[in-house]
C-alpha cells in the first residue's frame, strides 16, 4: 500500500465514522427534560405501511431536540466534519474528474429523442431542457457510482445510458410538473408550456418517457429494466400523494418522507442500484449504493424544500413559495406546526384560506422549522458519506462525499 493510499484509507474511514457518530449522538442524547413541544416529529413503524415506506423510512421513534442546543451542537460538530472532509477532498471536483464522460452527455441525450422521431415540433419540445444548462447532477452521480465501484476500468455503454436515462426520467418529470403547476420559468428561462400549449407539453413529456423505454429494451438486462421501472412508478405514486392531506402530526411526517422519496429519492437511488448491478457487484454492494442514493435524494428534496423558503426566484431560477402556493405542507412547515398549532387548520384546508399563504410563510419563518429543516438534510448526508465511506478508496469514492456537500451548499 503507497502513502497516498493509506493516507486516503485512514482519513477516509474516520471521516465517515465521525460522520455517523455526529449524527446517532444528536439524535440519541439531546433529550433534556421539562421541554413540552418537540421540534422533530415522532414516525413509529405503525403509521407506515407501504413496501417502499417499509424498507426505506425512518421507522424508529425519534427523540425530542431541542433548536437552540442542535444548532450549537450542530455547528461545532459540522465544523468539525468539515474541516476534516475539506483538507481530506479539497482537491477532488467530480466534474472535473468525470469531464469526459459527462462532456457530451446532453448532446448524446438530444440525439436520443430526435433519431426517434420525425416530427420536429414534438423534437423541440421534448429537448428543449438538455440545452445543456443543467448541473447534470444525477448523471454525474451515477458514473460517480459506476467509477468507484471500479475505478480502474473505463465506463460501459451501457452504465453511460443508465446516466442519460437517470437525466431523462428526471426532465420529463419537470416538464410534466410545469404542465399541473403552471409555473413560468425553468433553469432561469422561460418554462414548457409558456412556449407550447399544455397538450403539446405534456405529450412531449410522455414522449421522454417512450424513448426512455426503448433504450431500456436496448439494455437487454431484466433486472435493471424491473430496477429502473420502479422509478416511473414511484414518481407516478409521488405526485397521487401531494393531493392527499394527512390529520396527525405523525401521519404528515411519514406521508411527507414517503413522498419525498418516492418522487426524488427513488430515482437517486434506483439509478445507482441499477448501474451497480450492471457493474456485477453483490448483492450487499448494490444495496449500499442504493442507500447512498436514497439519503443524498432525501437531503437534496429537504434542502430544495427549505430553499422555497428562503430564496428568491432569480436565485432559483424559478418561482418561489410554490409549494405552499400548490398547498403542500413540506418539512419547515411541518415543524414550524409544533410552535404555531394554527398552522394545523391550514394544512388541512391545503391554505386555501384567504391570507393562508402569506401567514404560513410567516409562521415558517419565526420557528424553528427552517432549522430543523436544515438539520435533518444534515444528518441525511453524514449518513451518505458513511455509506461512501464503506467502497474502497479512490478518488472516484472521495467525490461521492463531495457531493454531499454540494447538495448542502446549496443552502448557504
Amino acid at each position: 500500500m503507497n502513502g497516498t493510499t493509506a493516507r486516503y484509507r485512514s482519513a477516509g474511514w474516520l471521516a465517515g465514522w465521525l460522520a455517523g457518530l455526529i449524527a446517532g449522538t444528536l439524535l440519541r442524547h439531546i433529550n433534556p427534560a421539562g421541554w413540552r413541544t418537540p421540534t422533530i416529529a415522532t414516525v413509529t413503524r405503525s403509521a407506515i405501511h407501504s413496501t417502499a415506506s417499509k424498507r426505506f423510512l425512518p421507522s424508529q421513534r425519534v427523540k425530542p431536540i431541542a433548536a437552540q442546543p442542535v444548532r450549537s451542537v450542530l455547528q461545532k460538530s459540522c465544523s468539525v466534519l468539515q474541516h476534516l472532509c475539506t483538507r481530506q477532498h479539497e482537491t477532488v471536483d467530480p466534474y472535473v474528474l468525470l469531464e469526459g464522460e459527462l462532456r457530451h452527455i446532453y448532446q448524446d441525450i438530444r440525439e436520443e429523442i430526435e433519431l426517434a422521431t420525425n416530427h420536429p415540433e414534438l423534437g423541440r419540445i421534448a429537448t428543449y431542457y438538455f440545452d445543456g444548462q443543467g448541473k447534470a447532477l444525477r448523471p454525474m452521480i451515477t458514473i460517480l457510482m459506476a467509477k468507484a465501484l471500479h475505478s480502474d476500468r473505463p465506463i460501459t455503454q451501457g452504465q453511460r445510458q443508465i446516466a442519460m436515462i437517470s437525466e431523462m426520467i428526471h426532465t420529463a418529470s419537470l416538464v410534466h410538473d410545469d404542465v399541473i403547476d403552471q409555473s413560468f420559468a425553468r433553469r432561469g428561462k422561460p418554462s414548457v408550456n409558456v412556449l407550447w400549449n399544455q397538450r403539446q407539453v405534456a405529450q412531449a413529456g410522455d414522449y421522454i418517457l417512450a424513448v426512455v423505454s426503448m433504450m431500456l429494451a436496448r439494455l437487454q438486462h431484466n433486472d435493471v429494466t424491473l430496477i429502473l421501472s420502479e422509478i416511473l412508478a414511484d414518481l407516478v405514486q409521488g405526485e397521487l400523494m401531494q393531493l392527499d392531506t394527512k390529520e396527525t402530526e405523525n401521519e404528515r411526517f411519514a406521508h411527507y418522507f414517503a413522498r419525498s422519496y418516492r418522487k426524488t429519492a427513488s430515482l437517486i437511488a434506483n439509478s445507482l442500484k441499477a448501474v451497480a448491478v450492471l457493474t456485477g457487484v453483490g448483492e450487499r454492494t448494490a444495496e449500499i449504493s442504493f442507500q447512498y442514493g436514497r439519503n443524498l435524494g432525501l437531503a437534496f428534496q429537504l434542502v430544495d424544500d427549505l430553499l422555497d423558503f428562503v430564496s428568491s426566484a432569480e436565485a432559483m431560477g424559478k418561482p418561489a413559495a410554490v409549494d405552499l402556493k400548490l398547498g403542500l405542507a413540506t418539512a419547515p412547515v411541518l415543524f414550524a406546526c409544533e410552535k404555531f398549532p394554527e398552522l394545523n387548520a391550514m394544512i388541512v384546508r391545503r391554505f386555501r384560506g384567504e391570507g393562508d399563504t402569506e401567514r404560513a410563510y410567516e409562521l415558517v419563518h419565526r420557528s424553528e422549522g427552517l432549522e430543523q429543516t436544515r438539520f435533518l438534510a444534515r444528518k441525511h448526508c453524514a449518513e451518505a458519506r458513511r455509506l461512501a465511506s464503506q467502497f474502497d478508496q479512490s478518488p472516484y469514492q472521495q467525490a461521492l462525499v463531495v457531493v454531499c456537500d454540494f447538495v448542502l451548499n446549496r443552502m448557504k
